[in-house]
């Protein structure tokens, strides 16, 4: 919680200074104010590392902000004005970062700036999408319309989203339960039954000595792997912070057999569903497209982007860059070139988004019909393995007895 120091006085004119933590500059005023302190000063101190709020990803989770958009336009639709909207969000969302962020938004519209210029100013909270269009709306003086359809697209993004998430989810859980499952055998059971094996004597057949050694070398040096993972999860992270190497891994993902295709049409769906809403809502192109190389959490498409841009300020054609990158299949280029020559390129990005959220949908289903089989199969052959190199052995004492 955010801590500021105050200087004031008491009722009783005694002078008073400290420091006050509140949720906000508005709730550490009225805070104050219980106290019966009269405030002089008031300011925001900067979070140290023992009262800084660790945040990992985005602040404000997407259904808040979501739920946020809906009920902003409903509220200016019924004739709210902007300053009492902001203050009954504030009261009303149940996330603290974006109340905190309303209540600061609220008191710089009182102060008499523009509501695109304060949530410019907490781009953790309000991304560049955001505020284009909410600047946009306060342009043309249908700033509800535009927040309905930011509602529309953070929605159809969160489908998008889940449908992929759910689509990788499976397989995560399974190979979890697969390592855990080997790790367990190999560690706790195998051991126990080789030492006994060893003690009847005799030849074990090859994949019984094949499974002990693993089991060995597992017991003694599990710790190896447990280094392996942290420090490839840590390369993966540092590379990831450099735009040659965000690059480079999402190209990966996108070259992946199975995932890439899926992970591709997401990507476009996301593209087209974001420049749509731009365009939708007379933000120009040239700004609309530098959003999308920012928001688009892909460097391979967010630099194509970057490259029809630069063609545009050149006087070329928008599709020019696109036509020769392998990422956009020929239906995009051709829906988008038919939407520059008609002048409804806002209309043909819905329409590809559409095509390709339907895509996602479709292959995340396959896929899951697809993939639960094999991983199953996979799963009972691992443990197939080492329980038959537990149980041929014993089979073959049997026999001799």
């Amino acid at each position: 919680m955010p801590q500021y120091y105050y200087r004031g006085r008491m009722k009783t004119g005694v002078k008073k200074e400290g420091t006050i933590s509140g949720k906000s500059k508005k709730h550490a005023i009225e805070k104050l104010r219980d106290q019966g302190v009269a405030l002089a000063q008031l300011e925001e101190m900067e979070p140290t590392w023992l009262n800084r709020e660790i945040t990992i990803g985005n602040p404000v989770k997407l259904e808040d902000f979501v739920l946020f958009l809906r009920q902003f336009a409903t509220l200016l639709k019924s004739g709210v004005s902007i300053v009492d909207s902001t203050n009954i969000l504030a009261r009303q969302t149940n996330s603290k970062a974006l109340m905190r962020a309303l209540e600061n938004i609220e008191e710089a519209i009182v102060s008499g700036r523009p509501f695109s210029e304060a949530a410019g100013k907490q781009p953790k909270i309000f991304p560049p999408i955001f505020v284009n269009m909410v600047r946009a709306g306060e342009a043309s003086g249908a700033l509800d319309e535009a927040l309905e359809q930011l509602a529309m697209q953070y929605e159809k993004l969160h489908d998008t989203k889940q449908k992929v998430k759910s689509a990788l989810a499976y397989p995560s859980i399974i190979g979890v339960v697969t390592i855990a499952v080997v790790a367990f055998l190999l560690t706790a059971v195998v051991p126990m039954f080789a030492s006994m094996l060893t003690d009847l004597g005799g030849d074990l057949p090859l994949i019984t000595v094949v499974v002990i050694g693993i089991s060995d070398i597992v017991s003694r040096f599990w710790w190896g792997g447990l280094l392996a993972l942290i420090i490839f999860i840590t390369a993966i992270v540092l590379v990831r912070r450099q735009s040659d190497g965000k690059y480079y891994l999402d190209y990966l993902l996108l070259k992946l057999p199975i995932f890439g295709p899926l992970l591709q049409k997401a990507v476009l769906a996301r593209m087209s569903r974001t420049l749509s809403t731009l365009f939708s809502s007379s933000v120009p192109i040239l700004q609309s497209l530098k959003i999308v190389e920012k928001v688009i959490g892909n460097e391979v498409i967010s630099r194509t982007l970057a490259g029809s841009r630069k063609a545009l300020e050149e006087g070329q054609r928008l599709t020019e860059p696109l036509r020769d990158h392998w990422v956009f299949p020929p239906l995009v280029v051709q829906m988008i070139s038919i939407g520059e020559e008609t002048g409804t390129l806002d209309h043909m990005l819905a329409k590809v988004a559409e095509f390709y959220e339907k895509e996602v949908e479709y292959a995340t289903d396959r896929m899951k019909v697809l993939i639960e089989p094999v991983l199953i199969v996979f799963l009972a052959a691992v443990v197939g393995v080492i329980i038959t190199s537990i149980i041929v052995p014993m089979f073959q004492i049997y026999q001799q007895i």
